[in-house]
């Protein structure tokens, strides 16, 4: 923006020349200075603008002015072109994703673009980002490019990639460019990425082994009480492998299905369904299942197998972390134009520093509680997912050791439905 309005520079300084003269020229036609040094002064900046000199000086004086006034006439030209480009570039660098901080060659800030002045707010962690950027910008010789990534750690925890460069116009140096951008979900994602692939390898090679060694040790047994414990072990490994896959798949198909098949979906016999699914599993540890339906009946748009596997999952993992004897509720209520299906049980809790993370694929708040309990680590991923395909929302609250409570919230049949 700056470097626009240079450009036009010497036709403003010509502009305001002519402005000058013409007062000189008004002041001299009422008496207030020398006609001829007038005279002269207009012949000579003609002169400098390329008029003619060999005429005689009334018709070079009528000229010199001409040439002055359409050298003015450009000059407005000018500058209005270089304000519009100049709020083109504006424009264009405010809607960048990345914060652009531009400083002079004295290494004074001449421009931030909207997300610079939004990222340097008043806050601690952004403080910390300006005193960095504005070392990076001051550390960045001539014709060099300086790199750094800057951890904010929050709350919520931030990654700035900051990189420098130094601006020339291949004479001198004319000042200094810096590009911020926040990383921080491309990291998380990365992190992601890898928890998943280590987590799912895991997963599967453990059973996998197991059932290797108990098949080599069911070869050799003779004993035919032993053999079928092993085989019953064999059995279990299997089961536990094809619930994985079954749970990935069905990961995989819920995020295909960005737009499920909108249906109206009573959610009472959703959760009844969910309720029924994770019955067994609750008679084995002798967890209660509480379920207080919403009343009257409520219908919300989506697809029921997905809303059913989002509940059954959300029981589920409140029953594999409630005490042996507890009790699970699952009460669904309205809130102005949303179904809040709420289940909380009282367990072990949740950690606080986990509670960002839960949602993640394969993510484990204890590794060994997760190990003895079973479960993929996948059924709160998928519950994420199903909130996303249908406009909704699930949230928790959680202390350790005093239980935990999931929120699913879903839009109500008819509100926002074209």
């Amino acid at each position: 923006m700056t470097a626009a309005l240079r450009a036009g520079a010497p036709e403003i300084a010509i502009a305001a020349a002519v402005v000058v003269v013409l007062l000189a020229v008004a002041y001299a036609l009422g008496g207030r200075s020398d006609l001829k040094t007038v005279r002269q002064r207009v012949l000579a900046l003609a002169a400098r603008l390329g008029a003619d000199s060999s005429e005689p000086e009334p018709r070079r004086l009528e000229e010199a002015l001409l040439q002055l006034e359409r050298t003015t006439d450009r000059a407005a030209e000018a500058v209005a072109e270089s304000s519009a480009e100049a709020i083109r570039l504006r424009r264009a660098l405010d809607a960048l994703p990345q914060a652009v901080i531009v400083c002079d060659e004295r290494g004074e800030p001449v421009f931030r673009n909207a997300r610079a002045l939004a990222l340097m707010g008043n806050r601690h962690g952004d403080a910390l980002a300006t005193q960095a950027v504005d070392e990076l910008l001051a550390s960045t010789a001539p014709g060099a490019s300086e790199e750094r990534t800057l951890e904010l750690y929050g709350p919520p925890r931030r990654t700035l990639q900051v990189r420098s460069e130094s601006l020339d116009n291949g004479q001198r140096a004319l000042g200094v460019i810096a590009v911020i951008e926040d990383v921080s979900d491309r990291r998380r994602l990365e992190e992601m990425r890898r928890d998943f692939v280590a987590n799912v390898s895991h997963e599967l090679k453990t059973p996998m082994g197991a059932i290797g060694l108990l098949a080599e040790t069911l070869l050799s047994e003779t004993e035919p009480e032993v053999a079928r414990r092993l085989a019953e072990r064999i059995h279990t490994e299997a089961f536990r492998i094809s619930r994985i896959i079954d749970d990935l798949l069905d990961l995989s198909r819920i995020e295909s299905e960005a737009s499920p098949p909108r249906e109206p979906v009573l959610v009472n016999l959703v959760m009844a369904e969910a309720a029924e699914r994770v019955r067994a599993a609750a008679d084995q540890r002798a967890v209660a299942v509480v379920l207080e339906e919403p009343s009257p009946p409520v219908a919300v748009l989506g697809d029921r197998r997905q809303l059913t596997s989002a509940v059954y999952n959300l029981l589920e993992n409140a029953v594999k972390f409630s005490y042996e004897g507890g009790a699970v509720e699952c009460r669904g209520t309205v809130e102005g134009d949303d179904v809040l299906i709420s289940v909380s049980d009282k367990g072990i809790g949740i950690p606080a520093r986990d509670l960002e993370r839960i949602f993640e694929r394969f993510y484990r708040v204890d590794h060994g509680r997760s190990r003895s309990t079973g479960g993929t680590g996948l059924g709160l991923a998928i519950v994420r997912h199903v909130a996303h395909n249908h406009h909704g929302s699930i949230r928790v609250v959680s202390r350790e050791g005093e239980g935990a409570s999931f929120t699913l919230q879903l839009p109500l049949q008819g509100r926002g439905d074209g």
